[in-house]
């Protein structure tokens, strides 16, 4: 570029530079010699009689008006002056515009030739798997950093041994699983128990998700399922984890596009990698869903999916085993009993445990504290239950009594009813998109529940719309919520748990429908429309008998209501100890009869059992009286 310059900027530039009109006085006194007029800038360069430049420079240079070259070239001629019309050479920056267009051209070409060399090469990458492989000598998660899945960790520890010791398992003649599946609910650790067995194999760990497989070009997916068992197999024995596998290994035969669907083609050859033609040996499969009901059958045989793992919510050894997990590198308080707090979080899963102690701890240095106390503690758990406060939130004085007067039936209620579980606490301060809410926790982990406590639930739930309409006759929307958890429990006790006298246990609505389509879409109900206003009947009454007795409850402990409603408008919380308190002389309620009777009498029509008697009674009208 500087010899470019240099070449283009060599003309000698004239040493005198003058005005048309002392040129035009030169030419007429007849002392130029000759001209060069340059038609692209503009210029008369000229020699003076007698000058003594080398040839080819100028003394002068006249700048003249544009369109002027013909009576210049008249006046020069009139005088007898040599003159010659050129164009100039163009100048260095002239050069460049020119120029600039080809440059231009060929740098697109250039760019366009290199496009095409890289798209070839993300074309040949294309089927390429996503899969991240993991090998780490110093693991970051163990089954050491897993609690309260035992059972997961027995059957997923002897994965890990026979990558160890194969010979071992050989000897026995045994076959190590070719796939386990992990399924349960959302933030029960499946992911975690993955992340610990990459970390006590030792050996290649895989990880790709179920959603990356399928890609909008055909042929891609199952592309990427060869190219991700082939790498695999080049570094037996190794795991590979799918994670979310239900994206990929959903029913065939349900979508829109038949048996041409890519995600069909992608599972078509998942299945044959699994257990096909070619043994897979050394490469263990592990995969995590949420919904192991809409997997395709042939995914899930034996050969292919040999174990089949339940991680479900922990129980109260396995809560207070995650508690302690979360809670290492925390300061807690000396007082504070985690076997406690475990009773407390029933229905928790292993995330809402890690998230509690992560929110009193964040609670606790908020409050610029120096250790984890269990007002923190208990804070958290209502903030991962319901939200946090919202103290900005400004209400009058009629709502705030509107309020303690809703959640004080829900409390009222539930301390009467036998079979309701235990009120916890009671409050009237905002959290979430609640204005307040009575938070009952049973007393032990529940695994079957009988007809008279879903009964309960439902008057408990209830309680807080009948204490609207007893004190102000006029309800309000605050009930919506309790309203639709209650009719979601009356309709399947009536149409899943078979708990209605007039239809029986049966099953009505099974359910179905295509999953790529929707299932509340093309479910079809499998009962008559006289059938459906049964149910409707059934639900309602339901409904009714809970209303009624919750109603009753309330009017016979009007004073135990308003006590607990002051309680609230000057306390705005009240826990276990303080509701005690407020409803020393609430006894239980009669119509619901004590939980030994329940147990020991068979439930028969007309036998005793305590929750049909109460729906039996709603219908022919009667109203159970309080003790």
């Amino acid at each position: 570029m500087a010899l470019l310059f240099q070449n283009f900027g060599s003309d000698e530039e004239p040493s005198q530079e003058i005005t048309t009109a002392e040129f035009l006085d030169a030419v007429g006194e007849g002392n130029i010699e000759s001209v060069l007029i340059l038609t692209r800038s503009l210029e008369a360069r000229g020699r003076y009689e007698g000058s003594t430049l080398p040839a080819g420079q100028h003394d002068f240079v006249a700048k003249y008006p544009e369109g002027y070259e013909g009576q210049l070239a008249e006046i020069l001629d009139e005088r007898g002056v040599e003159y010659d019309t050129d164009h100039e050479p163009p100048g260095p920056w002239s050069v460049l515009v020119g120029m600039l267009p080809w440059l231009l051209l060929i740098g697109f070409m250039i760019f366009i030739f290199m496009q095409m060399q890289r798209s070839g090469n993300r074309i040949m990458q294309f089927g390429k798997t996503r899969a991240k492989m993991v090998k780490k000598d110093n693991p970051d998660v163990t089954f050491e950093d897993v609690a309260g899945l035992e059972e997961a960790i027995e059957e997923l520890g002897e994965i890990r041994d026979f990558l160890a010791d194969a010979d071992k398992f050989r000897a026995m003649g045994a076959k190590i699983p070719k796939g386990v599946l992990l399924f349960g609910p959302p933030g029960t650790g499946k992911t975690l128990l993955a992340k610990a067995v990459a970390g006590e194999a030792g050996r290649p760990f895989f990880s790709i998700s179920g959603s990356d497989f399928v890609e909008m070009f055909v042929g891609v997916g199952a592309s990427r399922v060869r190219d991700l068992f082939e790498q695999a197999k080049q570094n037996s024995p190794a795991i590979i984890f799918i994670d979310e596998i239900d994206a990929v290994g959903r029913h065939r035969g349900a979508g829109l596009g038949g048996g041409h669907d890519e995600r069909e083609q992608t599972l078509n050859q998942l299945l044959v990698e699994l257990d096909g033609f070619e043994t897979n040996t050394g490469v263990i499969v592990i995969a995590a869903t949420n919904r192991p009901d809409i997997l395709d059958p042939a995914l899930l045989r034996p050969g292919r999916f040999d174990r089949q793992i339940v991680i479900d919510s922990p129980d109260i050894r396995g809560r207070a085993a995650i508690l302690k997990v979360h809670a290492r590198g925390k300061p807690l308080k000396s007082e504070i009993d985690l076997e406690v707090l475990a009773r407390r979080t029933p229905g928790f899963t292993g995330a809402d445990l890690a998230n509690l102690i992560n929110e009193a701890a964040l609670l606790a240095a908020r409050r610029s504290k120096e250790e984890v106390g269990m007002e923190e503690l208990e804070e958290a758990i209502d903030r991962v239950i319901a939200g946090p406060e919202r103290k900005a939130r400004v209400m009058s004085e009629d709502e705030k009594r509107l309020i303690a007067f809703h959640e004080s039936g829900h409390a009222l209620v539930g301390w009467a009813l036998p079979m309701a579980d235990p009120v916890h606490k009671v409050t009237i301060v905002a959290r979430g998109r609640s204005l307040g809410h009575t938070l009952a926790l049973p007393t032990r982990d529940k695994y079957l529940v009988k007809r008279s406590e879903l009964l309960d639930q439902l008057a408990m739930l209830l309680g807080g719309r009948s204490a609207e309409e007893i004190i102000y006759a006029d309800p309000t929307t605050g009930s919506t919520n309790d309203i639709e958890k209650a009719t979601a429990i009356a309709r399947r006790m009536v149409m899943e748990y078979g708990m209605s006298d007039e239809l029986g246990p049966m099953q009505y609505g099974k359910p179905g429908g295509e999953v790529f389509l929707g299932r509340d879409y093309t479910r079809q109900p499998d009962y008559s429309d006289q059938l459906a206003a049964d149910i409707d009947s059934e639900v309602r009454k339901l409904i009714r008998v809970a209303h009624s007795e919750a109603q009753q409850i309330l009017e016979a402990h009007r004073p135990a209501l308003d006590r607990m409603v002051e309680a609230l408008l000057e306390q705005e919380t009240l826990d276990a100890g303080e509701i005690e308190k407020v409803l020393y002389d609430v006894p239980k309620w009669q119509a619901t009869q004590t939980q030994e009777v329940r147990l020991l009498q068979p439930p028969t029509v007309n036998g005793g059992d305590p929750g049909r008697e109460r729906v039996a009674a709603a219908t022919r009208g009667d109203k159970p009286l309080p003790s």
